[in-house]
């Protein structure tokens, strides 16, 4: 039994490849942050590698280019110009215009506050000829280009304008409640038409709207349809999805691009498909629109800027164009120019205007070319994972290193070719990364293990006690060899754990340098208060420290031993945070957590690395005990264990009854405050309090609270009692549904 223990835990090249795979499987179902970011960049490469495709005609760009700016002035230009071009499109024939642009105030138009200012000052006079009254009348109809504009899309009646909303709830902080409805009155009647459930959601993944800023009701008014045009890059910057839907308030909306299409479709049913994961389609009549579970779909690029038609505005304007050139096509609204700032990134380029990803989406679906990743590729994409992982194991383990990486080369050269043949045959998304990712560690795992077994024999440990942290374990193990091997034995103990608070932010202020000279000064006082009172410094964790009293050394007194220790460590640690007040350096504050109990102590690990350490329930408690400082503002806290062995000689106080993360059974615990000789200062208090932790457990909250006040009167910024006050005013708000027994659950570590 023993030798088939051995041979289960023993490492073969089969092991090798078989965790890998497993590993990667598992990374592959958490969709790893990395990996997926990965992914994205060889499915650009794919988009790359598979060149430019042609477009459909039916969608032009009427573009805000350079030559536009030169001729018609800055942007934004007046809405008499819009208009102009509104007029010209629907002349030219223009079946859909979509505006990737917002009217969301007033025009400002220096001719018409002028005229107005003109007609107060002619009423004040009185009577004047009534043909100049009319005269600056008509010339203020003139110039009130807003009313201009409304009604050349009134016309037109072939116009979808443009939105955006907030998506970020601290972005509408500007923002009334009033306000906020207000302006979404002004889209209300853009939503989708029909929205269909085919399970019970038990998420919504869908783009959330906080509020939205929609163009001025007089052009909402007559506009045919709206919709909105947020964009959402990937954390590279890179544009690649496209949602279709967002959700404000009750409702969802469509994206610019739909709302477009609809128009452009003659108005077709417009519905969108929810499961129990999220979207699950988008359906325009007879066209199905595949989606994530957002509502978002991968945007096919078709190729770099110009792939479809650019038509300068002030070429439109002027008539420059033939005049069936728009006949019957989408034309869409939008900047090119790299002044105004609405250049985005692709995989194809760098800087590509947002109007042409929205003309992209548009062709897409009217085409329906969608790069496509239905559920089932998962199944593929695991079995790639499995087979090329472990097709190439009986190869990897004969071969030589340098023949090895050819034949794995070779593999993921294979792999790839069949992967872009199906992306660029069949618009089919299989996953890359990971099964190359597979292949590529498999190589690099079973190289390292057959050079480590083949290439060096490695002798057995020598010089063991060196990786034991204190002078009394060494001499322990000199007296007694046999303790040299795996296992321990059952020994009451007390273990002592010590953990810096908010530890990650300091050390981003500081620089690595001065980081490792902090924490050593640190570690350094600490750790020779554990050796001055005889304790086993266990490890240290990054900045904590672990520490065991009453081992290997038997100590009876080892409960004593660590409170003293944790006491003495506070008392330094003040020192200590005085002189780096003096210094400038940043103050560290430490929790401490101690228990005592049975514990299973001796040498852990394999037989060629082993460390002298302690294990079981009453070491885990201790961590926790650490932990639960932060929850009550304190800095040393023992368990009632603990406490029973040292309450003649330590002043400590009850804190509560908790049931820590991990245990079922309910334990007390005290905060250890000082020796016994230093308890009259705080008698008076801490009697108090234990007056109104009684009344808390008793379920007496407004007792409770008029103890803990009195305990802040005389102890003002006593944490525990500005916390029990707090939580006895929740629990008379919201009574325990099923009796209350005084314990507290923590539901963190």
């Amino acid at each position: 039994m023993k030798d088939r223990f051995k041979r289960m835990l023993s490492i073969s090249p089969f092991k090798i490849g078989f965790i890998v795979v497993i590993l990667t499987i598992f990374l592959f179902l958490i969709n790893n942050p990395f990996f997926y970011f990965m992914e994205l960049k060889t499915l650009d490469l794919r988009l790359l590698s598979r060149g430019i495709r042609s477009p459909g005609t039916e969608t032009v760009i009427a573009a805000i280019d350079e030559k536009s700016l030169t001729e018609l002035g800055r942007w934004p230009w007046s809405r008499s110009t819009i208009a102009k071009l509104v007029d010209t499109l629907k002349e030219n024939g223009a079946r859909a215009v979509g505006f990737d642009v917002v009217f969301a105030e007033p025009d400002e138009n220096s001719s018409l506050m002028q005229l107005s200012e003109i007609s107060r000052e002619i009423k004040s006079i009185g009577a004047v000829d009534p043909r100049i009254r009319k005269l600056i009348d008509e010339k203020k109809k003139e110039a009130d280009t807003d009313t201009i504009l409304a009604k050349s899309i009134k016309r037109a009646g072939n116009v979808t304008l443009g939105y955006f909303f907030y998506t970020i709830q601290r972005d509408i902080g500007h923002l009334s409640k009033n306000e906020i409805e207000e302006t979404a009155e002004n889209i209300s009647d853009f939503k989708y038409q029909l929205v269909r459930y085919i399970g019970k959601p038990y998420k919504n993944p869908v783009m959330k709207a906080f509020a939205v800023a929609p163009n001025i009701g007089l052009l909402s008014k007559v506009a045919e349809n709206a919709g909105y045009f947020n964009a959402f890059p990937d954390v590279d910057g890179t544009n690649r999805w496209s949602p279709l839907v967002a959700r404000f308030g009750d409702s969802f909306y469509p994206s610019l691009s739909i709302a477009v299409l609809e128009q452009y479709k003659d108005w077709p049913m417009l519905s969108v498909v929810i499961a129990d994961y999220g979207i699950e389609r988008i359906e325009m009549g007879d066209i199905a629109i595949p989606t994530d579970e957002a509502g978002r779909i991968f945007i096919n690029y078709l190729g770099p800027t110009g792939t479809f038609p650019h038509y300068s505005v002030t070429d439109i304007i002027h008539g420059r164009l033939e005049k069936d050139i728009f006949k019957d096509k989408i034309v869409l609204l939008g900047a090119t120019a790299t002044g105004i700032f609405d250049l985005r990134v692709t995989p194809f380029s760098p800087v590509f205007p947002g109007i042409e990803i929205h003309a992209t989406v548009i062709d897409n679906i009217l085409h329906q070319n969608f790069i496509r990743r239905p559920g089932w590729t998962a199944i593929i994409d695991i079995f790639a994972i499995i087979f090329l992982g472990l097709i190439s194991v009986p190869v990897l383990s004969r071969v030589k290193a340098v023949t090895g990486l050819l034949f794995t080369l070779v593999l993921v050269v294979v792999y790839v070719f069949i992967n872009r043949y199906v992306f660029i045959g069949y618009n089919l998304w299989l996953n890359l990364v990971y099964p190359v990712f597979t292949m590529l560690v498999v190589y690099v795992g079973i190289t390292v293990y057959r050079y480590i077994t083949e290439e060096r024999e490695k002798k057995k440990i020598r010089g063991t006690f060196q990786y034991y942290l204190s002078g009394p374990v060494i001499e322990e193990m000199l007296k007694d060899p046999s303790k040299l091997k795996l296992g321990g034995e059952k020994k009451d103990l007390s273990v002592l754990f010590s953990d810096i608070r908010g530890f990650t932010t300091i050390s981003e202020k500081l620089s690595p340098e001065d980081l490792v000279h902090l924490l050593n000064e640190y570690l350094t006082v600490m750790t020779d208060l554990v050796f001055k009172n005889g304790g086993l410094l266990d490890k240290y964790m990054g900045d904590a420290v672990m520490a065991v009293f009453g081992a290997p050394l038997d100590e009876s007194d080892h409960p004593m031993r660590s409170c003293r220790t944790a006491l003495g460590m506070m008392e330094e640690l003040r020192k200590l945070q005085k002189k780096w007040v003096d210094e400038g350096q940043p103050v560290l504050d430490i929790g401490i957590g101690i228990n005592t109990g049975d514990m299973v102590v001796g040498n852990m690990g394999s037989k060629m690395r082993f460390d002298y350490t302690v294990m079981g329930d009453n070491v885990n408690l201790g961590s926790r005990l650490e932990g639960i400082n932060k929850e009550y503002g304190t800095n040393i806290v023992i368990s009632e264990y603990t406490y029973e062995r040292v309450k003649d000689s330590f002043f400590c106080r009850e804190l509560d009854s908790v049931r820590v993360k991990g245990k079922l059974l309910p334990a007390r615990i005290y905060e250890l405050l000082g020796e016994k000789k230093d308890s009259e200062k705080r008698e008076g208090y801490i009697k108090t309090f234990e007056e109104g932790l009684a009344n808390y457990k008793q379920g007496l909250w407004d007792d409770a609270i008029l103890s803990f006040k009195r305990v802040l009167e005389i102890h003002p910024g006593d944490y525990p009692s500005e916390m029990y006050i707090e939580r006895c005013e929740n629990l008379k708000q919201n009574p325990p549904e099923d009796g209350w027994d005084g314990v507290y659950t923590m539901t963190k570590k």
